[in-house]
């Protein structure tokens, strides 16, 4: 589609978009288009914008509903995670919602803590409970690795109950952090500066003790020994990866965003092979920002080496899954101006005019889903690399551009795009919580 205008590509983008009304049957589609695909990651242009959690909540229980899918896992910390999955499982004490997401206040709180992630939490507990006895449920998984210290913990706690001697030289190994109190961040940087200062050799040499202990502490019981097993070999990874993550982000940005993809991707897989084992569908729906699950190589970030979930899980699975992003033209968004600060709901600039949202704009479609696997003339235009813009948990409108936009080609990015031209900020469960101090805030530092 040489020499096309703006308006052009707008006016072919509109001939083949499906518009989203709101109607039951408005993602039918996408359902065509995730067919008998085991991965569907769907995005988010923001961190705080309500219909993109309230979308993604509609159609992930279309797919469980549906197509079987077994999980939902998500860009938040493993351990708090799975205390959300103890709770949409039946298998811990908290009675709420509320309670069950309680571990995720820390800065940013809003991104888990907010009325739409309640509402699904509560409809995934009741879905569970109407499920038959020998039912399979449905999980609620963290892949993030913000945890190190808390996973320690857990792995320790987990030690405790099954091998006593063992959980002496788990102590004995993680000791080693002991004298940062804590602060993982002064760890990493401590770390990076002197070599014989990092606990690298301790975290690797926890998670391989424990791996070759398998067949012993499966003898314990049947399922329950399995996914209490599976909980504290994910947190002993996490420790050797946060540690790895921790010393890499005071080498570089590209290293330490690395770090921590390959890490979601690698916990990813993990469960996928899990479920598989218990005999379980392991169709899994992924949500996080687009800056993870879209082809890092379609974008500024594959030209300065940096990966992403979405490019991992691709070059793996290829048309097994299916990546949905999202984009919204203007509206109001729940973000913070620096870290650690309270959010506040702040004002969207419209997008810029180079802009693929400001395309979709031109479109005065107010809600639309486009296939970009498609072979028409709207998809070949948009593989003109444009800017797309990117806002995580801070966001600063009067640095736009340098801020939050990055240039892309939609078409390799994702397989499918939902754009909402107008969006409202996400409503946080709570307002002016400070930050905590100790582990590093989630996105710590890419606001990602």
């Amino acid at each position: 589609m040489p020499d096309t205008t703006v308006t052009d590509i707008a006016h072919a983008v509109r001939q083949v978009a499906y518009p989203l009304v709101g109607a039951t049957s408005d993602y039918e589609p996408l359902m065509d288009l995730v067919g008998d695909a085991r991965l569907v990651l769907l995005g988010e242009a923001t961190h705080g914008t309500h219909e993109f959690y309230e979308q993604r909540a509609e159609i992930t229980k279309r797919l469980i509903q549906e197509k079987g899918f077994a999980a939902v896992a998500v860009e938040a910390d493993f351990p708090d995670g799975y205390r959300v999955n103890r709770f949409v499982q039946s298998s811990s004490g908290d009675l709420a919602p509320e309670e069950a997401l309680e571990g995720l206040r820390q800065f940013p709180g809003w991104m888990w803590r907010n009325t739409d992630v309640v509402n699904f939490v509560g409809w995934l507990r009741q879905y569970n409970d109407t499920l038959s006895s020998g039912g399979s449920k449905v999980g609620f998984y963290g892949l993030d690795l913000y945890s190190m210290y808390t996973s320690i913990g857990e792995v320790l706690k987990y030690l405790d109950r099954v091998d006593p001697e063992a959980a002496q030289r788990a102590r004995d190994r993680y000791a080693c952090f002991e004298y940062f109190e804590g602060d993982s961040q002064e760890y990493g940087y401590i770390a990076s500066l002197d070599a014989e200062e990092s606990c690298r050799d301790e975290t690797v040499n926890q998670l391989l003790e424990l791996q070759q202990q398998t067949a012993k502490y499966f003898q314990r019981d049947s399922q329950t020994a399995a996914n209490e097993f599976f909980y504290a070999e994910q947190n002993a990874r996490l420790v050797k990866n946060a540690e790895e993550y921790y010393r890499s982000m005071f080498q570089g940005r590209v290293d330490s965003w690395n770090v921590r993809d390959r890490h979601m991707a690698e916990t990813l897989e993990q469960l996928m092979a899990h479920l598989g084992r218990q005999g379980m569908s392991n169709k899994i729906v992924v949500w996080e920002h687009n800056s993870h699950i879209g082809d890092a190589r379609a974008t500024d970030m594959g030209q300065i080496g940096e990966w992403n979930v979405g490019q991992l899980v691709r070059e793996r699975h290829g048309k097994e899954a299916v990546l949905v992003g999202f984009t919204t033209y203007t509206g109001t968004v729940t973000a913070a101006s620096n870290w650690g600060e309270p959010s506040q709901v702040k004002q969207v600039q419209p997008a810029l005019p180079d802009s693929y949202e400001a395309l979709f704009h031109s479109t005065e479609l107010p809600c639309f889903l486009l296939n970009l696997r498609s072979n028409n003339q709207a998809v070949a235009a948009l593989r003109q690399k444009r800017l797309e813009r990117a806002i995580g948990v801070i966001y600063r409108p009067t640095a736009e551009r340098q801020s939050h936009y990055f240039y892309a080609c939609l078409p390799d990015q994702f397989d499918a795009i939902i754009h909402i031209d107008e969006t409202q900020a996400v409503e946080p469960l709570d307002r002016g919580s400070p930050q905590e101090t100790g582990e590093a805030p989630e996105t710590f530092p890419s606001a990602l």
